[in-house]
C-alpha cells in the first residue's frame, strides 16, 4: 500500500509558475514509477507527465512540454511539478499517482493522491 499527499497548489496569474510536490508514505516509493494527472471541472481526468522509478525517463503530454518538469526525489519520498508559464486552461485539480511502470492512462495506476487545486487567472 501507498499513500500519496500532494500540496503545492494555489492560485497564481497567467505567466506564473508552482511547484507541486507528492509525498508517498508505505511501501518502497522508488519501486514505483509516478505520474501527474489534472482534471477540470467537467472533463476527463488527463494525463500530465510521467517518470520512471529511477528518474531516467520522463514523459509528458503535449500540452505542457517545455512549460512543466517532473522529477523527483527517492531519498525523501516525494516527487515533483515544476510548472511555468501558466495559463488559464492550466486550471484543474492535479493528482498524483503511482504505477509499476510510467503509462500514460489513469486507468493503469494503483495509487492516488486526494489533489491539490491549482488556478491560473488570466
Amino acid at each position: 500500500q501507498v499513500q500519496l499527499v500532494e500540496s503545492g497548489g494555489g492560485l497564481v496569474q497567467a505567466g506564473g509558475s508552482l511547484r507541486l510536490s507528492c509525498a508517498a508514505s508505505g511501501r518502497t516509493f522508488s519501486s514505483y514509477a509516478m505520474g501527474w494527472f489534472r482534471q477540470a471541472p467537467g472533463k476527463e481526468r488527463e494525463f500530465v507527465a510521467a517518470i520512471s522509478w529511477s528518474g531516467g525517463s520522463t514523459y509528458y503530454a503535449d500540452s505542457v512540454k517545455g512549460r512543466f518538469t517532473i522529477s523527483r526525489d527517492n531519498a525523501k519520498n516525494t516527487v515533483y511539478l515544476q510548472m511555468n508559464s501558466l495559463k488559464p486552461e492550466d486550471t484543474a485539480v492535479y493528482y498524483c499517482a503511482a504505477a509499476s511502470r510510467a503509462y500514460y492512462h489513469s486507468g493503469q495506476y494503483d495509487y492516488w493522491g486526494q489533489g491539490t487545486q491549482v488556478t491560473v487567472s488570466s
